[in-house]
C-alpha cells in the first residue's frame, strides 16, 4: 500500500500544482478587481452602476462550469480564442470578481456616514479617505464572507477539467479509474483538506490582524 501511494505522489503533485495556480492567480486578480466592481456598483453614474449590476447578475446568475464552456468553446466562433489556461483564468476572474463586488459593496455601504465626515475635517481627500479611513474597516467586516468564497474557490478549481485542465480531482479521477481503486481519491481528499486547513489558519491570522478595527 505504501508503494502504491508513493507512485500516485508525482501526478498528484502535478495536478496540485495547476490547482493552486489556479487558486493563486484568481485571488491576486479577482479581489482587487472586487473592489472596483463594488465601486463601480455604488457610483452615482448610472450608466457605470447599471452595466455593472448586469455584470453582476450574469456572473451570479449562472453556473462557473457554464462560463468555463462559454469562454473556451463559445468565444472561438466568433474569432475570440484563449487557451485552456486562460480560458480557467478568465472565467474564474469575472466569476469571483462579481461575487467580491457584492461583498464589498455591502462593506463599503456598512461604513457609518461619519467616518467619511471625520476623514473630511482632518483634510483627507475621497481617495486618502477611501484606502487609509474606510478600507480597513470594510476588510476587517467582509473578512468572514470573503473567507467563505475563498475556501469555495479552491474546491470550485476542480471544474476546470471541462476545458481539459489536469488539476488535482482529475488526477485523482484518472488514477482511480485506471487502478479501480477508491484509494487516490481519498488522497485526493486529503489535499483538498489540508489545503482548506491551511487556508483557514491563514485567514484567521488575517481576521486577528484587523481586529482593532471597530
Amino acid at each position: 500500500m505504501l508503494n502504491y501511494l508513493l507512485s500516485l505522489l508525482p501526478s498528484m503533485f502535478e495536478g496540485l500544482t495547476l490547482t493552486l495556480k489556479v487558486f493563486t492567480l484568481t485571488m491576486m486578480l479577482s479581489l482587487p478587481m472586487g473592489i472596483f466592481v463594488a465601486l463601480g456598483r455604488l457610483s452615482k453614474i448610472k450608466v457605470i452602476s447599471r452595466c455593472v449590476k448586469i455584470y453582476i447578475w450574469i456572473m451570479r446568475g449562472t453556473p462557473l462550469i457554464l462560463q468555463l464552456v462559454f469562454i473556451f468553446f463559445g468565444l472561438p466562433l466568433v474569432g475570440i480564442t484563449f487557451d485552456r489556461f486562460q480560458a480557467a483564468l478568465i472565467a474564474f476572474t469575472l466569476n469571483y470578481a462579481a461575487y467580491f463586488g457584492e461583498i464589498f459593496r455591502a462593506g463599503i455601504q456598512s461604513i457609518e456616514l461619519g467616518q467619511y465626515e471625520a476623514a473630511k475635517v482632518l483634510g483627507f481627500g475621497p481617495i486618502k479617505a477611501f484606502t487609509r479611513i474606510v478600507l480597513p474597516q470594510v476588510l476587517k467586516r467582509v473578512l468572514p464572507p470573503v473567507s467563505n468564497e475563498v475556501i469555495t474557490l479552491i474546491k470550485d478549481t476542480s471544474l476546470v477539467y471541462v476545458v481539459g485542465l489536469g488539476e488535482l480531482l482529475r488526477s485523482g479521477k484518472i488514477a482511480s479509474n485506471r487502478d479501480a481503486s477508491l484509494v487516490p481519491l481519498i488522497v485526493v481528499a486529503f489535499f483538498y483538506l489540508m489545503l482548506t486547513a491551511i487556508l483557514t489558519k491563514a485567514l484567521k491570522l488575517c481576521e486577528d490582524k484587523y481586529s482593532y478595527y471597530h
